[in-house]
C-alpha cells in the first residue's frame, strides 16, 4: 500500500527541524493517517490532542487532563524530553490569548532545536503575525488516484453486507457460516465501472467521495454507470456553494456568436489537437487563447462559443474572486480552480478579466506583497506544464494591466483581439438579439440598422434591443426599425466616451495580435 499522499514533503519538513507546521484543512482522517505514517517512518511517537480530550498518545490512553486546556498543554510540551509529533486539533483561535501565543512561541523555540514538531489542524486556519512568521503552512492537497482507490475496495468491503443482492457479474460470492450464499459487491477495482467511478472522483476530498459514492451504493447496491451522474452532480453542487467558479453544463450552453470568421476558423483546426489521431503523433492538446479588446464586443460570448462549438461544458473563473485577505488564501484558491477544472476535463476554462489576477487585483506592484508575482507564475507554469485536457480562454480589457511576459508569443496558442464589430457582423449581431427575443427578422431592415449602430458594440446593440422592445410594449405597439434608430441615437457608444482608450489599444494590437475577423 502506498503512502498517503504529502508524505514525503511532510517528512522533509520535520527532519528540517520546523517546529511549527500548519494545515488549513478539515479532513482529520487523511491528517491523522499521513502523521501516523510519517511518525513511523520517522520512528517518532505521534501525540494528539484537542480541547475536549486533552494530551493523548495516538495509540494509547489520555495522558493528562490537566492538559485540556490550551496554555496548560503548551506548558506540558515545553518540557516534553523527546522528539515527536504532536498533533494539536483547533488550536488556532486560542492563540488570540496572549499567553497561549506566548507559550506557543517559547514551545517552538525549544522545538527547534530538535526534530520534534508542532503540527496545527483547522479550517479557516488564521494565525497571528507572530505566530504566522515562526510556522510553515503545508497544504493537503487533494487525493491521489491511489488513495481514492484504497477508499473505494475499503467502502466495498466495510458497507458489502448492508446492501441490495447484486447481479452475478457485478458480485462476488462468499458462504456464511450458516451455508447460504452470500452476495456482496466486488473489490476487484480494475473493472470499467470502478475505473470511471475513480475518474469522476477527481477534485473531491476524501471525505466528500466517501460520502458520494456511499450514496451511490446504497441506492443502487454498486457502483453502476448511474453512479457517474450522481458524483458529477455533486461535483457541481460543490462548485456553486464554493462561488469561486460557475459552471455551464453543455446543455444549457445555447450561445450563438455573430461574426469572429478568423477565430472560427482558427478553432476548427485546433479541435483535432483532442483526437487520438493527434495523440498518436505525440502532439499536445491545445493549451488555450487569449482574447483582448474593447469592452462588451463579444470576448466572453466567444468563450461560450467555443464550448458549445466543441461540445464541452464550460467552466468560468472570475479573477477578481481569486484574492483573499487571509495569508495563503489567494493561492490557494487559484490551486483548488485548477484543480476543479482538470478534475473536470476535457472541459474549457474561461478565465474572465485576467488582468484582474496578474495586476493584484489592488493596483499591483508591491502593494500586494509579491502576490500577484506568484499568481503569474504559477498559472504560466500550470498552462506550459498541464497534461488534463483544460482549454484555456483568458479575457482582458486592460492590456497595460498584464504583464508583458503573459502576452509573449509561445504562451497562449493565440492572441486575439476583439475590435469593434463592422458592418456585417454588426448585421449578424441584430439578427441574432432579435432572433432571441422571437421577433421576425425579416421585417427590419438589417442594412440600415447596420449603418446606424457603427461605432456600438454587441453589448450595446444588445441593449438598444431590450431597451426599443420595452418601449414598444408600454406604447402597445410592434417594434420597428425606425424604433430601434431612435433608442440608437438616444445612446452615446463607448466608442465616444472611451476614444482615446480604443484607439491606444487599437494601436497596441496593431502587428501582435490576430485579428478575430
Amino acid at each position: 500500500m502506498s503512502p498517503p499522499t504529502g508524505t514525503h514533503d511532510l517528512r522533509a519538513l520535520i527532519r528540517s527541524s520546523h517546529p511549527l507546521i500548519v494545515i488549513d484543512t478539515v479532513e482529520e482522517d487523511r491528517v491523522s493517517a499521513l502523521l501516523q505514517s510519517v511518525a513511523a517512518q520517522e520512528r517518532m511517537p505521534l501525540f494528539e490532542w484537542s480541547l475536549t480530550r486533552g494530551l493523548t498518545r495516538s495509540d494509547g490512553p489520555t495522558l493528562s487532563k490537566l492538559t485540556a486546556a490550551p496554555l496548560a498543554l503548551l506548558q506540558h510540551l515545553h518540557g516534553l524530553t523527546v522528539e515527536a509529533v504532536v498533533w494539536l486539533k483547533d488550536l488556532a483561535p486560542h492563540l488570540q490569548d496572549p499567553q497561549v501565543a506566548r507559550q506557543l512561541r517559547e514551545v517552538a523555540a525549544v522545538f527547534s532545536r530538535s526534530r520534534a514538531t508542532c503540527v496545527i489542524t483547522g479550517h479557516p486556519l488564521i494565525l497571528p503575525p507572530d505566530i504566522e512568521r515562526l510556522a510553515v503552512r503545508f497544504e493537503l492537497r487533494l487525493p491521489d488516484a491511489d488513495e481514492l482507490r484504497s477508499m473505494l475496495r475499503n467502502l466495498l468491503l466495510s458497507l458489502g453486507p448492508r446492501l441490495a443482492p447484486q447481479p452475478s457479474h457485478a458480485v462476488g460470492h462468499t458462504r456464511s457460516k450458516a451455508g447460504r450464499s452470500d452476495t456482496v459487491p466486488t473489490t476487484n477495482d480494475g473493472t470499467d465501472e470502478h475505473e470511471a467511478v475513480l475518474r469522476a472522483l477527481r477534485g473531491l476530498t476524501l471525505h466528500q467521495a466517501r460520502q458520494v459514492v456511499t450514496q451511490c451504493l446504497v441506492e443502487d447496491g454498486r457502483l453502476s454507470a448511474s453512479a457517474v451522474q450522481i458524483i458529477m452532480k455533486r461535483k457541481i453542487q460543490l462548485i456553486k456553494d464554493g462561488g469561486l467558479l460557475e459552471y455551464y453544463p453543455l446543455e444549457d450552453n445555447r450561445f450563438e456568436l455573430g461574426g469572429f470568421a478568423n477565430l472560427k476558423s482558427w478553432l476548427d483546426r485546433a479541435k483535432v489537437g483532442f483526437t487520438a489521431e493527434a495523440k498518436a503523433l505525440n502532439l499536445s492538446p491545445p493549451r488555450g487563447i487569449m482574447l483582448v479588446g474593447v469592452p462588451g464586443c463579444g470576448k466572453s460570448l466567444a468563450a461560450k462559443a467555443v464550448a458549445r462549438s466543441w461540445r464541452l461544458p464550460l467552466l468560468k473563473l472570475d479573477a477578481g474572486r481569486l484574492f483573499d485577505k487571509f495569508v495563503g488564501e489567494s493561492e490557494k484558491n487559484f490551486r483548488r480552480a485548477i484543480e476543479t477544472a482538470e478534475s473536470l476535463s476535457p472541459i474549457v476554462l474561461w478565465i474572465d478579466e485576467i488582468e484582474k489576477a496578474m495586476a493584484g487585483g489592488r493596483g499591483g506592484g508591491e502593494a500586494d506583497a509579491g502576490l500577484s508575482r506568484r499568481l503569474f507564475g504559477a498559472f504560466l507554469t500550470w498552462l506550459q506544464e498541464k497534461k488534463q485536457e483544460v482549454f484555456v480562454i483568458a479575457t482582458a480589457n486592460d492590456l497595460s494591466a498584464l504583464p508583458p511576459e503573459l502576452l509573449r508569443k509561445g504562451r497562449f496558442d493565440e492572441i486575439f483581439f476583439v475590435d469593434l464589430p463592422d458592418d456585417e457582423e454588426r448585421k449578424a449581431i441584430w439578427k441574432i438579439h432579435l432572433s432571441l427575443r422571437r421577433q421576425d427578422v425579416t421585417r427590419f431592415d438589417l442594412t440600415k440598422l447596420a449603418s446606424a449602430s457603427d461605432g456600438f458594440s454587441g453589448s450595446e446593440i444588445e441593449q438598444a434591443v431590450v431597451a426599443s422592445l420595452y418601449h414598444a410594449l408600454h406604447q402597445r405597439t410592434s417594434l420597428t426599425t425606425d424604433l430601434l434608430i431612435e433608442e440608437l441615437t438616444q445612446t452615446v457608444p463607448l466608442s465616444v466616451t472611451r476614444h482615446e482608450d480604443i484607439h491606444e489599444l487599437r494601436r497596441t494590437a496593431q502587428g501582435r495580435f490576430v485579428s478575430v475577423r
